[in-house]
């Protein structure tokens, strides 16, 4: 047997499932053809040119390998089609605004928002943005899935459960589908703009540093033109029905799901700076154990069953890539081929504003514009509606983008301009063009086009070269910073965007390693007045813990990586923890507090009692008892959860008079209050004795199926994945973000990698819980368990290792 493989497998991977992986793979190796002891499985496909196979190993990982380019793509689309058909179905009703046809007329709404956002423009252009194979591989990945489709259409293959759960059928793709959709997109910061108005309108501009802190620094105003309190709070109600998933939920419940909150949805949105981002970093080959460079990733989205991403190898003649992608989309963006490999975080760059029109009293369908009014573009299309007649959708357009409120008393119209407007940004689709990419240059270039999302990309390669480059359509604002809604009269226009040369990057760098976790990473001497790429980020704690720990090793191994991407060393903690060293009480439970956190380490581990209390104490006690002394009037606007933690821990650490006459004495106490409060609520929850307590027990990943709530109760079960204790927070290396009002784990890294560049093999990844959509494969939870406590298993990429981990090899002929 491979001793190396057998290495592998024990490293990663509990006794019971080794041992069976160890056996299988032993069996494998010994015979002459180790694919024999695969199961084997013969389909004939129309549609596709060759014969081809897909071997999908012992972890649900698929592996295809085609004659020719169209194959590939087609193959990827079938599969795609064979493991996950309910969610990519689901997307693309979901995407192009066609749920109520389905689901019936209480999605009509979210139907008619979805399609506001839909890309309208010239598709020439839309193909030609991504690269010269683009259409292409969309043409070839529909037509497998549309092959897949037709067959269970027809009774040759299997209807998913789902869609007899939900009483529904998939439909077929056209290419245009692919992309499009752009709701499901990340662009930012258009929450943000609503927020800050209502919070200017009610406590002043200023109360607004306790939400978020700019960076660089900068000190917005409000924009000539605009009136804060004029913004509704409820602006962005078709914004939320068009970026949200698909709800489901029984008749007497359904009206509460698809409601539009729209202060959940504000404060949502808020924590969605350290929500949904991502961590990655390179390492240049003097700095680690092997000599050759290592690139990890994991992007932080939210927690689904599926999961959002789903790792593929491809390989045809002249392409051989492996990696995570999104599964309604052809090739991956996260991953390697055989010379280079790349991973990627979101980079903040604001890509969207919110638009205030003055309305035509005479006329609601026309704006001020300039010295006159300006017609908007008023649309009509049909949407079927299960149960009903066709309804008439009308969808108004302004020439910056859709309008998404009208307020009728003050005849005031509101429109979302956003680069999802723009040839080429459908999200990640861009990645078909670097993933072929053979060198820096090659890959800077594919980097010229990329659009949406904005992303942090780093790069290395088997000469040993590594990188980092900032892309993404990034809007030129002279007059403006992007901060605040704006007038749409024309003084505050786009003037084109950025190009990839007015965007940071690095090649080379002399400190042997670079890393990118959302944080403002502009360099100091950045033009920011010139180039308002943005002022929102994630905050730095995630990226000073991974740069902390890479600049202590200088040969960092491949469990080295691993391990940095469990960390749970919380940076914001140490700093709290500091402000509570002088600190003493008579309080019982100010007490306790402190004697559990001033010797903590600082690490939300999930057996630890002191990260149980300090989550819950920044999460629902620590902002608003801070808030309701500095900013009474803005207290219940300013999300005091973990999201707006950065500038709360900032302000403590230098408090000002905002706290009264001796500000250090007030925070103080802030601090001892909010603390005991914080202890009496993790007594409420785990016990009074608490050496029992664990935050583990509080912080539990559980994957709920969106269709749960339609199942039966034996169903339900079969559908869901958890819970499992968890460590981590929002803002460490492991990040793990909690809803706070049971802190039960809803976003983070379900999909972790960390590569070895040039010796392909050797790397590793995970994708929780599992590979599979379909609720009865070993493949739908497998991973769940490997994941939640920091263990991952191999990504291989050569053809003899993955024929030697092969599970099930699926032999394809034309039909």
């Amino acid at each position: 047997m491979n001793t190396d493989l057998n290495r592998v497998i024990s490293r990663l991977c509990g006794a019971a499932i080794c041992a069976a992986l160890l056996t299988s793979t032993a069996i494998a190796r010994e015979k002459e053809n180790p694919l024999e002891s695969a199961r084997q499985v013969k389909t004939d496909v129309a549609g596709l040119k060759a014969p081809a196979q897909i071997l999908v190993d012992v972890w649900g990982i698929p592996h295809i390998y085609a004659g020719n380019e169209h194959d590939v793509f087609f193959l990827q689309g079938f599969n795609a089609a064979r493991d996950r058909l309910w969610q990519i179905d689901l997307w693309r009703k979901r995407g192009l605004g066609l749920l109520a046809k389905d689901f019936g007329p209480a999605y009509a709404e979210q139907d008619k928002a979805l399609r506001l956002f839909l890309y309208r423009g010239d598709m020439n252009a839309e193909w030609a943005a991504y690269g010269p194979k683009a259409k292409t591989y969309a043409e070839a990945f529909v037509a497998g899935i549309n092959a897949y489709v037709a067959d269970v259409r027809a009774g040759k293959r299997p209807l998913p459960i789902e869609f007899r759960i939900a009483g529904t059928m998939p439909d077929p793709w056209a290419a245009e589908d692919v992309v499009r959709i752009r709701s499901h997109g990340l662009t930012r910061n258009v929450a943000s703009e609503v927020k800050r108005s209502l919070v200017a309108c009610a406590a002043g501009l200023e109360a607004d540093r306790f939400r978020v802190k700019l960076e660089p620094a900068w000190t917005t105003k409000v924009p000539d033109g605009l009136e804060p309190c004029s913004v509704p709070k409820a602006v962005l109600a078709a914004y939320d029905l068009a970026t949200r998933p698909v709800a489901f939920a029984q008749p007497k419940d359904r009206h509460a799901a698809l409601a539009h909150d729209p202060d959940k949805f504000l404060t949502e949105a808020d924590q969605q700076r350290d929500r949904i981002g991502s961590n990655n970093w390179v390492i240049a080959p003097a700095r680690t154990a092997t000599g050759r460079p290592i690139l990890a990733n994991d992007p932080h989205r939210e927690h689904s069953v599926p999961s959002l991403r789903y790792i593929v190898g491809l390989n045809a003649p002249g392409l051989s890539v492996i990696g995570a992608g999104e599964p309604a989309l052809p090739g991956i963006s996260i991953g390697h081929n055989g010379t280079i490999a790349f991973g990627l975080t979101i980079f903040n760059v604001d890509q969207e504003d919110l638009y205030v029109y003055e309305l035509n009293p005479q006329n609601p369908n026309q704006y001020r514009y300039g010295a006159g009014w300006e017609d908007m573009r008023v649309l009509h299309e049909k949407e079927p509606v299960k149960g009903e007649a066709d309804r008439d959708l009308e969808l108004k357009f302004t020439r910056h983008g859709p309008v998404i409120f009208v307020d009728e008393a003050s005849k005031r119209a509101f429109a979302v301009r956003s680069i999802w407007f723009e040839p080429g940004t459908s999200a990640y689709f861009g990645s078909s063009d670097y993933m072929t990419a053979k060198d820096w240059n090659g890959f800077l270039a594919a980097m010229r086009r990329w659009g949406a999302p904005s992303e942090n990309q780093v790069y290395a390669d088997t000469r040993g070269n590594i990188g980092w480059v900032a892309a993404g359509k990034t809007p030129r604002r002279v007059n403006y910073d992007g901060l605040m809604p704006v007038p749409g009269d024309g003084r505050y226009e786009w003037q084109g965007f950025l190009s990839l040369d007015d965007l940071p990057k690095a090649y080379q760098p002399k400190q042997g390693f670079l890393a990118t976790a959302n944080q403002m990473n502009l360099p100091a001497d950045y033009p920011v007045g010139e180039r308002k790429v943005g002022f929102e980020w994630a905050d730095s704690a995630r990226w000073q813990r991974i740069v902390e720990v890479l600049g202590a090793n200088s040969k960092v191994t491949l469990a080295d990586a691993m391990d940095l991407q469990n960390d749970d060393t919380a940076m914001l903690a140490r700093r709290l923890v500091k402000l509570l060293q002088p600190l003493s009480s008579d309080d019982a439970n100010v007490k306790k507090g402190l004697d559990l956190l001033k010797p903590w380490d600082a690490r939300d581990a999930a057996d630890s009692a002191a990260a149980a209390v300090f989550e819950v104490w920044v999460a629902n006690h620590l902002g608003p008892v801070l808030l309701k002394t500095t900013t009474p009037k803005a207290a219940d606007l300013i999300a005091p959860e973990a999201s707006s933690i950065s500038a709360i821990v900032a302000y403590l650490e230098s408090p000002d008079a905002a706290l009264g006459s001796d500000p250090a004495a007030a925070r103080d106490q802030v601090l001892r209050d909010s603390l005991g409060a914080a202890v009496a609520d993790v007594a409420s929850k785990l016990g009074p004795d608490s050496s029992t307590w664990r935050w583990g027990r509080l912080h539990l990943a559980k994957f709920d199926h969106a269709l749960m709530p339609l199942a039966d109760k034996a169903t339900a079960a079969q559908l869901s994945v958890g819970p499992l204790a968890f460590g981590g927070a929002a803002n460490v290396p492991r990040a793990a973000t909690y809803r706070r009002a049971d802190y039960q784990l809803i976003s983070g890294a379900s999909f972790r990698m960390v590569l070895d560049v040039g010796n392909w093999d050797a790397s590793r990844t995970i994708n929780t819980p599992g590979q599979s959509g379909d609720p009865f494969s070993g493949h739908y939870r497998d991973l769940a368990p490997l994941w939640a406590t920091g263990q991952y298993v191999p990504l291989l990429y050569s053809r003899a290792a993955v024929e030697a981990a092969t599970a099930e090899a699926i032999t394809l002929t034309p039909r």
